[in-house]
């Protein structure tokens, strides 16, 4: 079992989304929050999969393809790190990624199914992992990182979507 990484292994930003996994088993949350999202997504009925809550803000749609950028992004960050990469590895910033996708035009079917192949995809990586690569740490948006804060990063990024869908856009299950 992986433990919880501690407050320096990753940027003040992350703690929002750390301290939403209060789980030590990393593997089984991350697992359970395809078919969760899944079921999210059946809450949506196809007439609001482009609703937006206010001007500017992102589409539903458009959440669950951040929520795959997102999920590209920190499993590449936790792969290279893992790896032993000694380079900083780049910010990104979710606004244009998602301005610059044509998520809005997906269903919102398509969008889950991909977040489950690429989730999936991660999981595999992730469970491979040795002890001590989930203690390597690389640097991230100029900021120290390690691949287990990576991973609860992931979780905690989800869980803090899925509590927005419910809030600010209606989505309930």
């Amino acid at each position: 079992m992986i433990s919880r990484p501690t407050e320096n292994e990753f940027a003040p930003f992350y703690l929002t989304y750390v301290s939403l996994v209060p789980e030590t088993d990393i593997l089984p949350v991350l697992e359970k929050q395809i078919p969760d999202l899944e079921l999210i997504g059946r809450a949506v009925p196809s007439d609001r999969e482009t609703f937006r809550y206010a001007p500017r803000k992102w589409s539903i749609r458009e959440v669950f393809g951040h929520m795959i950028d997102a999920e590209r992004v920190f499993a590449y960050r936790a792969f290279c790190i893992s790896r032993g990469e000694s380079a900083a590895l780049p910010s990104f910033d979710e606004n244009a990624y998602v301005a610059s996708s044509l998520y809005n035009d997906q269903p919102l079917k398509a969008l889950l199914a991909e977040f489950a192949s690429t989730r999936t995809s991660n999981l595999a990586f992730l469970g491979r992992l040795a002890e001590q690569d989930w203690l390597r740490t690389g640097t991230a948006s100029a900021k120290p990182v390690s691949v287990r804060a990576l991973a609860f990063i992931m979780a905690g990024h989800v869980r803090h979507h899925i509590n927005g869908l419910r809030t600010s856009y209606g989505v309930s299950t």
